[in-house]
C-alpha cells in the first residue's frame, strides 16, 4: 500500500468514525422508539427491536399522550416567527447596508454589540415586562422577543447586500424604482441563497427553542412540542420508549426541510465564503 492510498484510507476511516458519532444516538433514538417497554428493560440498549412495534408514535400522535397539540402551536410559532424575522432583517440589514442616514455605523454596532450578551441575562426582565402586559401565557408572549429579526441575521444579510453591485441599483433607479421596489424585485432575487439558509437557521433554532416557551407559559394550551417533550419525560417517569418515540417525530420535519433546501445552502456558503 502506497503513502498515498495509506492517507486516502486514514481519511475515510476518520470520516467514517465522526458519522457513527453524529448518526450514533439518532439511530438510537429510532431504535428505542421501536421497542416495547419491557424489552427496552429486559435487553440490551443496543439490542435490535423484537418484535417492532408503532405503538409509540400511536400514542404521541392520537393516543393518550398526544402531542398533537404541542406540534399544531409549535408549526403556528415556528411559521409567524420566521416571516417575522425575514421581512424585518431584509428591511433592517438593507437600511443598514445601502440607505445612508445619520449614526447608521454607530447604531448598527450597538445593536450588533447585543449578540455578545447571554440569554439568560434577559430572561428575567423580560419576563417581567411580558407579565406586566398580560402576555403571559399568550401566543403573543411565546412569538414577540424574536420575532422583529436578530442581530445576527441583521448581520449576515447586511454583508450580503453589500456585495451586490451597485450598479443593477442604479439601473432599476433610473428605470423609476424606489428603494422597497430596488430591495422587492433586485436585491432580493439576487439573495436567495442566503435567505434560504436564514430560513433554516430560523426555524432549527425557534423549532427546538425550549427555555423561552417553558417560563412564559404554564398548562397545556400553548406548550411547544420541546415542552411538552420534556414534560411527558418527567410526568411518565422516564418511559424512554415513549420519548424517542416523541423526540424522533419532533427531528422528521427539520431532516425534511435541510433536504429541501439544501442546493440553496451550499449555494449560499460558496457565495459568502463560509467553510
Amino acid at each position: 500500500m502506497t503513502r498515498r492510498t495509506a492517507g486516502v484510507v486514514g481519511t475515510y476511516l476518520v470520516l467514517l468514525a465522526g458519522a457513527v458519532l453524529a448518526l450514533g444516538p439518532y439511530v438510537l433514538s429510532l431504535l428505542t422508539s421501536l421497542k416495547e417497554p419491557a424489552q427496552l428493560a429486559r435487553r440490551a440498549t443496543l439490542t435490535w427491536p423484537a418484535p417492532w412495534t408503532g405503538q409509540n408514535y400511536a400514542d404521541v400522535l392520537g393516543g393518550q399522550y398526544t402531542l398533537v397539540p404541542a406540534l399544531v402551536v409549535t408549526v403556528q410559532v415556528v411559521v409567524v416567527l420566521l416571516v417575522g424575522q425575514l421581512v424585518c432583517s431584509v428591511l433592517a440589514a438593507y437600511a443598514f447596508a445601502r440607505v445612508p442616514f445619520p449614526g447608521r455605523r454607530l447604531l448598527f454596532g450597538g445593536y450588533l454589540a447585543t449578540m455578545m450578551v447571554p440569554q439568560v441575562v434577559t430572561i428575567v426582565p423580560l419576563y417581567v415586562m411580558f407579565a406586566q402586559a398580560g402576555l403571559r401565557n399568550t401566543f403573543w408572549g411565546i412569538v414577540l422577543p424574536t420575532l422583529f429579526g436578530s442581530p445576527f441575521a441583521v448581520y449576515l444579510l447586511r454583508e450580503h447586500f453589500r456585495a451586490v453591485p451597485q450598479d443593477l441599483e442604479d439601473a432599476a433607479r433610473l428605470d423609476g424604482c424606489g428603494t422597497l421596489r430596488i430591495l422587492r424585485h433586485v436585491v432580493v432575487p439576487l439573495s436567495r441563497p442566503v435567505l434560504a439558509t436564514l430560513a433554516v437557521i430560523t426555524v432549527v433554532s425557534q423549532w427546538n427553542n425550549f427555555l423561552w416557551p417553558l417560563i412564559i407559559t404554564t398548562g397545556p394550551t400553548w406548550q411547544t412540542l420541546t415542552v411538552a417533550t420534556a414534560n411527558l419525560q418527567s410526568q411518565y417517569n422516564g418511559n424512554w420508549t415513549l420519548v424517542t418515540a416523541a423526540t424522533t417525530l419532533a427531528m422528521a420535519p427539520l431532516v425534511v426541510l435541510f433536504l429541501l433546501v439544501n442546493k440553496h445552502v451550499t449555494e449560499s456558503i460558496s457565495l459568502t465564503g463560509f467553510r
